[in-house]
């Protein structure tokens, strides 16, 4: 599933592509992706403009000219593509978008995921739940040692509880962990204050080189797009059962807690 690096990276390659272009025709090929009739939803977008695209957690709004918001969550499968022309057959999409330029967005892999047309009020409502950015100004690191101190439990479902923080999923918590040399499972009660500090700097740390490469997606966002999916060579032990680790040569392991998968290695992740 993307996480804030994949999303951020289609956020700021998107932006410059589709903001200012006015929606010509609106494709629906699965009607269970949108929240109203394909009719009404074709209508109410066709001549629309998109003014800027945001991004919440692993959300992307793109607000449109007459003040309302379209609601993206990729969930897991999901992806974009962007260009004149699909690499695959168009009726493979759950939803596309034409643009005046003759450009077209393709929403692919919405199965599970959805792209909602709302309102500002709906798109406020639905995030006032959300924990704040990672980077937001005011998760400062004594903010995160106080947001973990009154968690019990393990820290892995604390980092990927998106009402505390917004954007972080199952790959990078553990990938956070490991920079961080603080195995996913550890209880948080027996952590101490300097780990607490060792993983918010992880968290920084990881979630910036990710999205610098472009995170770990490898579906292109266009058919020149050279960033998109940097990361996933780089990461170090999501995906990489049987692997030796990078940093002391040990053999990275797999295990399922609370039916989440947590890759860590044994020999130089501690536990507290």
């Amino acid at each position: 599933m993307p996480e804030w690096p994949e999303m951020e990276t289609y956020r700021q390659q998107l932006s410059p592509l589709v903001c200012g272009l006015t929606i010509r025709h609106v494709d629906v090929n699965r009607e269970k992706t949108i929240n109203e009739p394909a009719e009404a939803f074709q209508a109410a977008l066709t001549g629309r403009k998109i003014m800027f695209v945001e991004r919440r957690g692993k959300h992307l709004l793109f607000h449109l000219d007459d003040g309302n918001r379209l609601l993206l969550h990729l969930m897991l499968g999901g992806y974009l593509y962007y260009g004149p022309h699909a690499e695959k057959d168009e009726s493979r999409f759950q939803v596309i978008f034409t643009f005046e330029d003759g450009n077209k967005l393709f929403f692919g892999g919405l199965r599970l995921g959805y792209l909602h047309r709302i309102t500002a009020k709906t798109a406020l409502e639905r995030f006032r739940e959300i924990g704040p950015e990672p980077f937001d100004p005011r998760l400062t690191e004594e903010a995160f040692v106080a947001m973990l101190d009154k968690k019990r439990g393990k820290l892995k479902p604390a980092l990927v509880d998106q009402k505390r923080i917004a954007g972080i999923g199952n790959f990078y918590s553990d990938e956070i962990c490991f920079e961080a040399g603080v195995v996913p499972f550890a209880e948080i009660p027996s952590l101490s204050d300097g780990t607490k500090r060792n993983v918010y700097r992880a968290m920084r740390k990881v979630l910036t080189e990710a999205a610098e490469a472009g995170g770990y997606m490898d579906q292109k966002l266009t058919a020149a797009d050279t960033l998109t999916g940097g990361f996933a060579e780089r990461c170090r032990v999501y995906g990489r059962e049987g692997e030796p680790c990078s940093r002391c040569g040990g053999t990275i392991r797999m295990e399922t807690v609370s039916s989440r998968k947590m890759f860590y290695c044994p020999s130089c992740q501690g536990t507290n």
